[in-house]
């Protein structure tokens, strides 16, 4: 019994792989689907630019209003992009040094939550809409009522 288990055991073997190589080979095998052109490709990239092009907009906006209503002075600094620290850091009444603190990771975390809480302290809004911007889709939210809100 023990040698027709050796004897069975290579055949055995020499099964299971045929099995496994042949229910594989359609992964291996070239599709005859069209693949996706060069301007689709580009029309792909040109509607991402587009969408960040209007979140960086909605932003720079909301930050501008936000340092408009809290008199701050040189709201236009809302649309250069580093410079909008330095103006968030302005309304939070912050020290400007902070902005060192961005380029630390996990700490940028924490300093950027209690930036926008000073900010929505600044509007006289409740602080914890500062811890909002943790949360990925409502930190899109947050600047806007904090800008536009009464």
């Amino acid at each position: 019994m023990n040698l027709s288990m050796k004897l069975h055991s290579p055949m055995k073997w020499a099964a299971i792989l045929a099995v496994t190589l042949l229910s594989a080979s359609g992964a291996f095998a070239q599709e005859d689907r069209p693949h996706a052109s060069p301007a689709m490709a580009g029309g792909t990239f040109i509607f991402f630019l587009l969408i960040v092009v209007a979140m960086y907009v909605y932003i720079a906006l909301a930050v501008k209003t936000i340092a408009e209503k809290t008199n701050t002075e040189n709201p236009w600094l809302a649309w250069i992009p580093i410079a909008t620290f330095v103006l968030l850091l302005n309304i939070a009444r912050k020290p400007i040094w902070w902005i060192v603190l961005l380029l630390i990771p996990l700490v940028n975390i924490i300093i950027v939550v209690m930036i926008w809480m000073a900010v929505a302290e600044a509007r006289s809004k409740p602080s914890w809409w500062g811890v909002l911007m943790l949360v990925p889709g409502v930190s899109f939210i947050v600047p806007g009522y904090l800008a536009w809100a009464d």
